[in-house]
């Protein structure tokens, strides 16, 4: 019941469910201790609001997204405490002391104070923002000043809007040892850390911190593209989950003979790519793509099909060749857009085979059996098994984004086939690698996938119990140990 509420409430563990209900529950506490009023209830439920919610936004709940998306973002979540603390003060008859008032005072100067922390935080980031982003790639000409510490600029809002703490706690002591002394020091530590937060952001601003104009930037990757002189090209363009298309290649473009260059076109798949000594472009602006001398580019690899790929296909002086990120018989394999690239590499005759079959207009002439350089560490079998107990890969693809029912065997095959493979008299060692994207347009798929995945960790359970298997893993010990240092090279 609970990992159901889990996956409804779209959270990542017991414990994110966990807070929510806490923030859920906390609120409605604290308004409540207010109006009755009863300050010995109001405390412990608004702390219980502050450390629910801090905990959702450390782990970056979905939940907090859809907050948002309601008008109950952070900002007014914390308006609304320092609303019921004055409600809470106004209740326990404060209304007409001068308590009251400096808190409300104090409340509003915090508030007033946000409004240009918001804007310098944006206004850095705005100014501080390059054209392009770079890996690997020498452009020391440029004069950069260093940035802002991550400790001002990472969640400002959050950071800021925690001041409040000491205004809240300083408020409540006042309450509670009836000295007003206390609110009035925790509301001027609330509003002279939001001062030194605005000190701090300040120096910032001065012209000598700002990065350098974009012609600027953009002129010197010309001077270093002109000097490097690549000639092969790997783009990629898509979503920050759908990185490993383009990280399956890293390895491969690295071996290539000439000059390679890996360019993408959003930040956030640069954050996600894998090491590579590769020099790495990342230019989203396509106009300034477009302006790029990359004159020297004799092939431009494509490892998706996306709608940015016209800014590099508008180029003539280079071949535009689609190499994918994997064959399979969903209908994105026959793509009838990738009849705009000069050649199309499939792994081997069943990728030119599902093209003349699908007739969507790719001419056999330009597909190119190239193989899949990236099994090329596996051999082939002799007939002879090293170990006795040979290994199975079921690496089934996702749903894909139509209802195509051959789309992916996991639905109507997969649980059988993974059932079969466990209860085989034959013992094997089962090794399941879904597709990333599985299970984000289908609930049928994902619900396959995790009815799997129980099948495969109560199988172990059940193996690591018995004799045999203890034996053997103990004998494997050290293959394994080999392997683990093999992947993490």
């Amino acid at each position: 019941m609970i990992s159901k509420a889990i996956r409804l409430a779209r959270v990542g563990s017991g414990t994110e469910l966990a807070a929510a209900l806490l923030v859920g529950l906390g609120y409605p506490s604290v308004m409540l201790a207010a109006i009755l009023p009863n300050v010995w209830v109001f405390v412990p439920a608004l702390l219980v609001t502050y450390a629910a919610d801090r905990y959702l936004h450390h782990c970056g709940s979905y939940l907090i997204n859809r907050l948002a998306a309601v008008r109950a973002g952070l900002s007014i979540r914390f308006l609304v405490r320092q609303l019921l603390l004055i409600l809470l003060l106004s209740r326990m008859g404060y209304g007409d002391e001068h308590l009251f008032y400096v808190t409300v005072a104090g409340l509003l100067a915090f508030y007033a104070l946000q409004v240009p922390q918001s804007a310098m935080v944006t206004l850095i980031r705005l100014r501080r923002k390059l054209p392009v982003v770079t890996r690997n790639v020498d452009l020391a000409d440029i004069a950069i000043a260093d940035a802002p510490p991550q400790r001002l600029m990472s969640r400002p809002a959050e950071k800021m809007l925690h001041l409040d703490l000491f205004a809240m706690v300083g408020v409540l002591v006042a309450v509670i040892t009836d000295r007003d002394v206390f609110a009035y020091v925790g509301l001027a530590l609330t509003l002279a850390g939001a001062l030194a937060y605005l000190a701090m952001l300040l120096p910032y601003l001065r012209p000598s911190r700002l990065a350098p104009s974009d012609a600027k930037v953009l002129a010197a990757v010309d001077d270093w593209l002109r000097a490097y002189r690549p000639t092969a090209i790997l783009y990629f363009s898509g979503s920050r989950d759908s990185a490993y298309q383009v990280n399956m290649w890293l390895e491969t473009v690295g071996k290539l003979e000439g000059r390679p260059l890996i360019f993408l076109r959003e930040r956030a798949i640069l954050s996600q790519l894998g090491t590579t000594s590769v020099p790495v472009l990342c230019v989203p602006g396509g106009v300034h793509l477009m302006n790029l001398d990359l004159s020297s580019v004799r092939v431009a690899l494509y490892a998706a099909n996306v709608g940015k790929n016209i800014h590099m296909l508008r180029v003539p002086t280079m071949k535009h060749v689609f190499i994918g990120h994997g064959d399979s018989d969903k209908l994105a394999s026959v793509n009838p857009y990738s009849k705009v690239y000069d050649e199309v590499w499939t792994a081997g005759r069943a990728g030119r085979d599902r093209y003349a079959l699908a007739d969507v207009g790719v001419r056999d002439d330009d597909i190119v059996e190239v193989g899949r350089p990236q099994l090329a560490g596996i051999r082939t079998g002799s007939g002879s098994l090293a170990h006795p107990i040979p290994t199975v890969l079921y690496a089934p693809t996702w749903e894909g984004w139509d209802d195509n029912p051959g789309n992916t065997s996991l639905l109507l095959a997969g649980e059988n086939i993974v059932r079969t493979l466990l209860n085989s008299e034959e013992p094997v060692r089962l090794l399941y690698k879904p597709h990333p994207f599985t299970g984000t347009r289908s609930a049928q798929a994902g619900a396959a996938h995790r009815r799997i995945v129980a099948m495969i960790e109560e199988a172990t359970l059940r193996r690591a119990s018995e004799p045999r298997w203890v034996r053997e893993a103990a004998a494997l010990q050290g293959e394994r140990a080999a392997a683990g240092a093999e992947l993490s090279r």
